[in-house]
């Protein structure tokens, strides 16, 4: 570590200690981490793990933003909130008397997923997020490559090859992490469509969705996004997979705010997690 980067670290952390960190000490330890102008940065993030930050999670958004520049892009993934995900647990012909009842999902106006944290939603809220038109695979982007990796999202699959995940690997994207679970890398779902995996799970879901003429029932047919391609006894192999690509020392690490931190090239980790899962899901 320079002398540069020492002073800042103890900047940053005594500012913590003292409460609320500033937008601009955020963004000073995303540059530390090696977060540059005119990034593609996909994020997961726990804003208890970032601590304290002015302006709270829209502050978190201002520093995103101030680091990667009027030229860079942030990535999240959404999802949907959906209080009648349980109807898709059961039997297939039961599902559409079910769900006469459901509140259709409007990629609009739908929050996101409470699974996926406070800042998906904050960020969905923003004036210059743009949404994709997907109820299970729903991404928000800002910034000059939002439209290209939003548009014309696959409806089976949406996770899979012409994903806005694909075109976020081609387009040279990052994964920024801020003190999320080693179980949260949206990425490893489009791995999971590469692997040369025999015989992965499918799951075939219903969902309403707002139509031109109103609400309407749509079937959605994709990979087992909710509980893993094959059956793996033990810890979710999501969170094997990114504890092993980090023992290689393949990610820049540091401390963003209050968070541990990992910077990490979306297309090495997927390349990783393809090679895993071909050596360690096959035969289960």
């Amino acid at each position: 570590m320079s002398g540069g980067e020492r002073r800042r670290d103890d900047r940053t952390r005594s500012e913590s200690l003292r409460g609320t960190c500033a937008v601009e000490i955020l963004t000073g330890d995303l540059r530390d981490l090696g977060v540059g102008a005119r990034d593609l940065l996909m994020v997961h993030a726990s804003l208890r793990a970032v601590g304290p930050v002015a302006g709270g999670a829209d502050g978190v958004i201002d520093a995103l933003e101030a680091s990667v520049g009027p030229g860079g892009t942030l990535f999240m993934t959404l999802g949907a909130r959906d209080d009648w995900a349980w109807v898709n647990e059961r039997p297939e012909r039961e599902r559409p008397d079910l769900l006469r009842q459901a509140e259709p999902f409007d990629c609009l106006a739908t929050p996101a997923d409470p699974d996926v944290g406070v800042l998906a939603e904050v960020f969905r809220n923003r004036p210059a997020t743009n949404v994709s038109d997907h109820p299970e695979g729903r991404f928000g982007a800002s910034g000059p490559l939002a439209d290209r990796l939003l548009e014309n999202v696959p409806w089976d699959d949406y996770y899979g090859p012409g994903s806005p995940l694909e075109r976020f690997v081609q387009a040279g994207g990052r994964v920024l992490r801020l003190g999320a679970g080693l179980d949260t890398l949206t990425l490893l779902h489009y791995a999971e469509y590469l692997a040369p995996v025999p015989e992965k799970r499918r799951v075939r879901r219903r969902r309403v969705v707002t139509g031109p003429q109103g609400p309407e029932l749509r079937i959605v047919d994709c990979l087992d996004d909710s509980n893993g391609i094959v059956d793996r006894p033990g810890e979710d192999y999501f969170a094997v997979i990114l504890r092993q690509y980090l023992a290689t020392g393949g990610a820049s690490r540091g401390v963003v705010g209050r968070a541990g931190s990992e910077l990490i090239e979306a297309a090495d980790v997927v390349a990783f997690g393809v090679g895993w899962m071909a050596e360690h899901l096959v035969d289960l």
